[in-house]
């Protein structure tokens, strides 16, 4: 049971959710590729993920899978090392649950459970996020060092074509 109210609350207030998560990588001196986007990509990122938050919760759609492998291989591109990549997901996941938590949605034990279930949808929401930006990458590797050619003839190989 998600709270409509809770998901309403954080895709109103993705601005300062996002500019939390931004304030975050840009102080970790680990992120420096990450931490060198612009503002205004990394901005639009969390836009785009918690502006539209409870439609993703509910289903989504399959273009969100498409649209994060093309992150993926877009990070790729730009050189942004993949665990700099996972990391500011993770990172804008956290600010978004410390946000639920922050805010104090829960007064009744039905409101600690629907809070409880927000949390657990959210992170299980990011993990899947993060797997398909996490194969849109590796996808640009492999055809970035020719390895996609090699792995279609191994498996052509196997299946005797």
């Amino acid at each position: 049971m998600l709270s409509r109210r809770m998901i309403h609350q954080i895709e109103d207030h993705w601005q300062p959710i996002t500019e939390g998560a931004i304030t975050r990588i840009r102080k970790d001196t680990d992120l420096k590729h990450l931490a060198a986007l612009p503002t205004s990509e990394l901005e639009d990122r969390g836009r785009e993920i918690l502006r539209r938050l409870g439609h993703w919760l509910t289903g989504g759609d399959e273009n969100l899978a498409r649209h994060y492998q093309e992150v993926g291989r877009k990070r790729f591109e730009e050189n942004v090392p993949l665990s700099e990549s996972v990391r500011g997901h993770q990172i804008l996941k956290e600010v978004t649950i410390d946000y639920i938590r922050d805010e104090g949605f829960a007064n009744t034990t039905v409101e600690i459970y629907a809070e409880e279930e927000l949390e657990h949808s959210v992170s299980r929401f990011f993990d899947w996020l993060v797997y398909h930006m996490v194969r849109g990458y590796e996808q640009a590797m492999r055809s970035a060092v020719g390895l996609d050619a090699i792995g279609q003839r191994i498996s052509a190989s196997r299946t005797g074509r």
